[in-house]
């Protein structure tokens, strides 16, 4: 009898999580972009589409969605004043018909530079309404066998840490490079879900992407949202793809390899409340994040 009752309590506490109307659907979207505006935002738009008829209401395009240029400095052709342009007006009338919360992956912006943008995250509410900007921070550099990559060449850096208070909770916006800087997301102070919009090389990648999702999830108690590039792409780089959904307790929810995609799960905050409460060690730390 013991055992029964056990049983029906542990049935109705998982009924209750799982009733929760608090539960959502997210969505990362992975990519494998071209150097065509045009054609990457129709590409976009298809993939924003099936997330949103999947019932997703936040969505997460990956880092330089709307471009992927053959030289380093075509992104900087194409770059938008803040409010303006064709990749912004994309964005809102996206978030406005769906009806979503979208993250706008990163796309170039002006900056103080003549042949540099601000690699920016940006991110529109459910009206079309831009609710939120995040500059990359931290500018991606390597120097390994044959590949070379010097994103200060053509970005210019920002310096302010952002988080956004949504319906979903607060949102702590990062992208790619910032990945490898766990002070980043400590400063954040409490967020429910961190993006990682990406264009994640393949070497580096297959090293350590996962393993630095996954750590950022634990270590944070929070939801990761990690959309990637993921393919060969026509300048002959390859980006390592594996956009994945993971929740607090470092578990994988949903992950696409390769190719373009959605990648889609429930967030649960009552499940993360638990676990928080379970381990709180959020509150344990004894060294304040610089």
């Amino acid at each position: 009898m013991a055992i029964t009752s056990r049983l029906k309590t542990t049935k109705a506490k998982l009924s209750n999580l799982e009733s929760n109307k608090d539960i959502i659907k997210v969505a990362a979207i992975q990519m494998a972009s071209g150097p065509y505006v045009a054609a990457n935002l129709s590409e976009a738009e298809r993939l924003i589409e099936i997330a949103a008829n999947q019932g997703a209401r936040l969505v997460v395009l990956p880092e330089y969605f709307a471009i992927m240029g053959l030289k380093e400095t075509d992104k900087v052709a194409v770059r938008e004043e803040e409010g303006k342009g064709p990749i912004q007006s994309f964005l809102a009338k996206m978030a406005k018909k769906h009806k979503i919360w979208l993250v706008g992956g990163s796309i170039p912006l002006v900056s103080n530079f003549p042949n540099k943008v601000r690699n920016s995250c940006l991110v529109f509410d459910d009206k079309g309404q831009l609710a939120a900007r995040y500059d990359k921070i931290h500018l991606f550099g390597l120097d390994l066998g044959n590949e070379h990559y010097h994103e200060e060449k053509t970005i210019e850096s920002g310096d302010a840490i952002k988080v956004v208070d949504t319906p979903f909770g607060r949102i702590g916006l990062s992208i790619c490079y910032d990945l490898r800087f766990p002070e980043l997301y400590r400063a954040m102070k409490d967020v429910n879900i961190i993006v990682v919009p990406a264009a994640f090389t393949e070497t580096t990648g297959r090293a350590h992407w996962e393993t630095l999702i996954r750590a950022r999830a634990i270590e944070n108690l929070s939801y990761v949202i990690a959309s990637a590039q993921g393919g060969y792409h026509l300048s002959g780089r390859e980006t390592h793809g594996n956009s994945m959904i993971v929740d607090p307790w470092g578990v994988i929810l949903d992950r696409l390899p390769r190719g373009s995609g959605v990648v889609i799960s429930t967030i649960n905050p009552q499940y993360q409340a638990s676990l928080r409460n379970s381990l709180p060690a959020l509150k344990h730390r004894t060294i304040s994040a610089i």
